[in-house]
Parts: structure tokens; C-alpha cells; sequence
């Protein structure tokens, strides 16, 4: 849910039942939310900080779904990056002077994240579940998957079938 066009509220729509899994996320809100907040002398520093944690948030589920036999080609891994990618380009034209790109990011940002997080993490968070994957840990309760064991994870952004890449 939205409190305005540049923030984000964390709730219980957002709470996906997995703890490091909600905290990464209510983390990410925060920086959101505290990027619409900053001043403008401060609004790229916390914009850099706000890419920092993406790029970490982003990576730890990477590893997870390698982890757990997702192959890289999985449209998760390439919706972050479309994302990240973006997120740099901001970065990089505001570090050239272009500050006013980072409050469209930041809507951008808002539209894009609840949709994401209740569908592609969502779905993640119980395979990985389903698996035995401890994502405090990182590492499997029962052992890693066994060879030949193929992951089984649905995108839901395309038909069955077509490639999420």
C-alpha cells in the first residue's frame, strides 16, 4: 500500500513469512521511504544507499534460487536486473548533476515493488520453504538437493511454456 506516490507502507500484505526474507524487504521500504524524505542536498546519498541495499537484497535471493537449482535464465533473475540496471543509470546521470531522474525512480520503484514481492518473492519464499532452505543459514535443513533434481518454480509472467527470459 501507498501513502503517497513516493513511499511505500509496510504491512502485513508485504510480510511474506519468511524473517530475513521481511526484513531485507522492510529495509528496502525504509530507504524508499527515506529517499522521498531526504533533502535535497542529501537525496543522491541516500539514493546510493538505497542501490547498495538492492543490489545486496537482490543478491541474496539470487543465491538462494542458485542454490536451490534455479538456472540464471529464471525471469526473477532478470527482472532484477532490468531493475538494478536502471536504479545504476539514475545513480550514475545524478552523479552528473541529473538529481531530478531519482524521484521518478523512486515512483517507479513504489509501483513496481508490492506487485514483485507478492508474486515472484511470494513464490520463492515457499519454494524455498517447500525445499528446506534455511535462508538465515543458507543452507538446506535435510542437505542440498539431490543431483537430477530439477527446479519446479512457475513464473507467473508469461504463459507455460515460453521462456522467462
Amino acid at each position: 500500500m501507498s501513502l503517497s506516490p513516493n513511499t511505500l507502507n509496510w504491512s502485513d500484505e508485504l510480510a511474506l513469512g519468511d524473517a530475513r526474507t521481511d526484513h531485507t524487504h522492510q529495509e528496502f521500504v525504509d530507504l524508499v521511504n527515506a529517499t522521498t524524505a531526504a533533502a535535497a542536498a542529501d537525496k543522491l546519498i541516500v539514493y546510493q544507499q538505497l542501490v547498495a541495499h538492492t543490489v545486496e537484497h537482490f543478491g541474496q535471493e539470487e543465491r538462494w534460487m542458485l542454490a536451490c537449482g534455479i538456472a540464471p535464465d529464471f525471469c526473477h533473475f532478470s527482472q532484477h536486473k532490468n531493475v538494478l540496471d536502471v536504479m545504476k543509470e539514475v545513480e550514475r546521470r545524478a552523479l552528473a548533476g541529473e538529481t531530478e531522474y531519482i524521484g521518478s525512480m523512486i515512483e517507479a520503484l513504489v509501483e513496481w515493488f508490492p506487485g514483485h514481492a507478492n508474486s515472484m518473492d511470494a513464490g520463492l519464499v515457499a519454494y524455498l520453504q517447500e525445499k528446506g532452505y534455511d535462508t538465515s543459514e543458507e543452507s538446506f535443513h535435510s542437505g542440498p538437493p539431490k543431483a537430477g533434481e530439477e527446479a519446479t518454480l512457475a513464473c507467473t509472467h508469461h504463459a507455460p511454456g515460453e521462456s522467462c527470459t
